[in-house]
């Protein structure tokens, strides 16, 4: 990692980003990469979004892009904020900002020609960092040195940055579970402890987006095991929680190369296995309906495998057919999540399943093609049974026997089976 200068980087090369740096240097103002994508390519990771600085106002900004034939989004004119899009791909153009006044959630900005002063505004020292088009780097509060030692450094003072932003305290903490070499400063644990009730001036789906990238680091138990003892998290998340699942978790969890960890799975981990508190958790972070059925349904997941304990309790073998009915009820990637976890707490609570039955529930989960119940209502309907409540109930109670027959009976079998519960 030079400190002088960053190498080409294929996002750098890429012609739509060449594009872009072309139509905002036009008329002669200095351009340069800022934030994330600088930070990660020192790093050597992969670079996602591409955020540019100027010092031209958006108003100048959007006619520079329009004239070179780019689309210009004014996603955020009023913070200064342009979204270019050149060959389908969104880069951000921000203005050089100074806050005037910050109100704890957000602030108001002036905009200056100051790149200094723009980068003092920054949270922390490694997104502090500039690069011009050229490679030529400009650090103006040591996030070189913090980037090679792995220290995650507020710019300026700590309790400064946090008051202006509250959600720059979970963030410290995300980039400690991300980057983190050292220790955190017990001095800014300190400060985030005392600053910590601030977090519920945030809307719930700010502290969601950090809470969950921070679930999806490599292992953020170290991290956590922090907040939780400093009582970071008792204003966003009051619920008991633990890390003992979650740890458990981390090492089981399938992973494929370059995907993210699976952050409502492990936010179950995290919290106690109730319904209502996923459901508190759920409303209170603003999750989607879909993150919200999952996370009730893996704290409710131990309920699915009390019913069906063959999964654990006996052999693979003998538990084939009661893994082939959770697969039936819950689907492949419910039934992975549910038995993930449960193995998870298992080990947490000292036991130990064997890793071949985890490794046939998953696998089961991926290779088994859920059969289709032969049956319809319209089937019923041919039998003589009346329109209403009696063709659900009846449809609902061959299927559990076909289900019971761990689903080898075919649509024959199923109306006469049919046929003698209506006549029983």
């Amino acid at each position: 990692m030079t400190p002088a200068r960053l190498s080409p980087q294929d996002w750098m090369t890429d012609p739509s980003t060449g594009a872009v740096i072309a139509a905002l240097e036009a008329e002669g103002a200095e351009v340069r990469f800022v934030g994330g994508c600088v930070r990660n390519a020192l790093l050597g990771l992969p670079v996602a979004d591409v955020d540019i600085a100027t010092a031209d106002p958006p108003e100048k900004v959007i006619g520079l892009l329009e004239a070179a034939g780019l689309k210009a989004v004014p996603t955020g004119v009023a913070h200064g904020t342009v979204t270019a899009v050149a060959d389908h791909k969104p880069f951000e153009v921000t203005t050089l900002r100074v806050d005037v006044e910050t109100f704890g959630r957000h602030a108001r900005v002036a905009f200056t020609d100051d790149w200094q002063a723009d980068a003092a505004r920054r949270d922390l020292t490694m997104n502090a960092l500039s690069c011009r088009p050229d490679g030529t780097l400009f650090d103006y509060f040591g996030g070189l040195d913090d980037l090679r030692a792995g220290r995650i450094r507020f710019v300026g003072d700590a309790r400064a940055r946090i008051e202006e932003d509250y959600l720059r305290l979970l963030r410290f903490f995300r980039f400690q579970a991300l980057y983190g070499k050292v220790p955190a400063d017990p001095a800014v644990l300190d400060i985030a402890e005392a600053l910590a009730p601030g977090l519920k001036r945030l809307s719930g789906e700010r502290v969601r987006d950090e809470l969950l990238k921070t679930l999806r680091a490599g292992d953020p138990v170290p991290v956590l095991e922090i907040m939780i003892a400093r009582q970071v998290l008792d204003a966003v998340l009051p619920e008991e929680l633990g890390t003992g699942v979650l740890a458990a978790l981390i090492t089981i969890e399938p992973r494929d190369a370059g995907e993210a960890p699976d952050a409502v799975r492990r936010l179950a981990a995290l919290l106690r296995p109730e319904r209502r508190a996923a459901l508190a958790v759920a409303g209170r972070l603003r999750l989607s309906n879909a993150e919200r059925d999952r996370l009730v349904l893996l704290a409710e997941g131990e309920d699915y495998l009390k019913v069906d304990a063959a999964v654990f309790d006996h052999g693979i073998e003998d538990g084939g057919c009661a893994l082939r009915r959770l697969l039936y009820r819950l689907g492949p990637e419910n039934l992975r999540d549910v038995v993930l976890l449960d193995f998870a707490r298992r080990r947490a609570a000292g036991e130990a399943p064997a890793r071949a039955i985890l490794a046939r529930a998953l696998a089961e989960a991926d290779a088994w093609t859920i059969p289709r119940f032969p049956l319809k209502g319209r089937d019923l309907l041919a039998l003589g049974v009346a329109h209403g409540p009696e063709v659900g109930d009846l449809l609902a109670r061959v299927e559990a026997w076909w289900v019971e027959q761990d689903f080898r009976p075919s649509r024959k079998d199923c109306l006469e089976t049919a046929k003698a519960l209506r006549a029983g």
